[in-house]
C-alpha cells in the first residue's frame, strides 16, 4: 500500500514542481527544466487543454494541478483496494 501511495505522491510532486517552475518563469532551456517537463507532460494525461482558459497562468494551474490531484486520488483508491 505504501509503495502505491508513494508512487502517486512522486507523480503529483513532479506535476507540482513543473507547475511552480512554469509559474515562476524558469529558464525553459535549462536541462533540469527540460527533464522535469519531459516527465510532467506525459503524466498530465488528458488534463492539458480540458478546460480552455485565456489566462496562461490559470491554464498551467488547471492542467497540472488537476493532474496532481488526480494522481493522489487514483493511487489512494488503488492502495485502499490493494490493502484489502
Amino acid at each position: 500500500m505504501r509503495v502505491i501511495t508513494a508512487i502517486g505522491a512522486i507523480f503529483a510532486g513532479i506535476e507540482v514542481l513543473y507547475m511552480i517552475m512554469v509559474l515562476a518563469g524558469a529558464n525553459a532551456g535549462n536541462s533540469f527544466f527540460v527533464f522535469i517537463k519531459s516527465l510532467a507532460v506525459p503524466l498530465a494525461l488528458f488534463w492539458p487543454g480540458l478546460f480552455p482558459v485565456s489566462n496562461p497562468s490559470l491554464a498551467v494551474i488547471l492542467d497540472f494541478g488537476l493532474a496532481a490531484v488526480f494522481w493522489l486520488v487514483v493511487t489512494g483508491i488503488i492502495a485502499r483496494f490493494a490493502g484489502r
